[in-house]
């Protein structure tokens, strides 16, 4: 997840952005297509180092223009004068937030699947195991630990659904020059950002200004809230269920092997 939104990363999708909407006016005829394929070959962090973006910036003050500077360094003829052509940053900096969501997504729907599938192998498992049940921490009743864990995996289920609609929403892009009128990219303007789009993997954010709207970015950021405070209370509980007075749950831990204290031999923490 570091590596996703890490300067070098950012870095090297602003270049996909510039080569895919390169490409796109290149399709539709609004720029020759051996600048496109100039751009191209030059949008990579071999071409453009991150170093030299980090030299020009002291200069500009400008973040994605020091990116736009050095990819016009690297190209040659006519690649050089079209570099960034009919674009303002947001339309690179917004859709490469698209793009950083659609990878960070799919590996929170990987680790999801797979705590899915562990969650509803342990219900099967534990569906007779019966348990204290507890209200305020008192015991109140019984229930099997499969119960407990069933109602785990419903609150993954909903979280894997929420998912699903927050990516939808999340994971577009906007290549629509200033204020979003596509008015710098010319008549083909919706035909250029579909293409570029579509060649990222991403959709369109539809009705847009200077910026992707934001309650966007919030949602991803609400989604993430939720999801964390549903890890947070597993983790909680299953560290609760460990504890000497209760002991109803125990994680792994190799007694040959593994140390639980320097201080106490007898201490077992499990896997951390």
């Amino acid at each position: 997840m570091r590596r996703i939104f890490d300067e070098e990363s950012k870095l090297r999708k602003w270049l996909d952005v510039e080569a895919a909407v390169a490409e796109a006016r290149a399709a539709v005829g609004d720029v020759p297509k051996e600048a496109a394929e100039e751009i191209a070959r030059n949008a990579n962090t071999k071409a453009v180092t991150l170093s030299r973006t980090k030299e020009i910036e002291k200069e500009t003050h400008h973040d994605l223009m020091s990116m736009v500077m050095a990819l016009s360094e690297a190209c040659q003829g006519e690649g050089k004068k079209y570099v960034h052509y009919g674009l303002t940053s947001m339309d690179v900096e917004d859709t490469t937030t698209g793009l950083q969501f659609k990878e960070a997504f799919g590996i929170i729907q990987k680790e999801l699947d797979d705590l899915e599938t562990i969650l509803a192998s342990l219900v099967r498992k534990y569906r007779g195991l019966i348990m204290v049940a507890r209200t305020h921490g008192r015991h109140a009743g019984v229930i099997t630990f499969g119960l407990k864990l069933a109602v785990w995996l419903s609150e993954i289920k909903r979280q894997k659904k929420r998912l699903k609609q927050v990516r939808e929403r999340a994971e577009v892009g906007k290549i629509l020059g200033i204020v979003g009128t596509g008015a710098g990219l010319g008549k083909n303007a919706l035909k250029i950002q579909d293409k570029a789009l579509a060649s990222l993997g991403l959709k369109p954010a539809g009705l847009v200004t200077q910026v992707i709207q934001r309650d966007i970015h919030a949602e991803v950021v609400s989604y993430l809230a939720l999801l964390g405070s549903s890890l947070d209370k597993f983790a909680t509980e299953i560290r609760n269920l460990q504890r000497s007075e209760i002991s109803e749950a125990l994680e792994p831990f190799e007694r040959k092997k593994q140390v639980g204290s320097s201080a106490l031999p007898s201490k077992r923490n499990g896997t951390q």
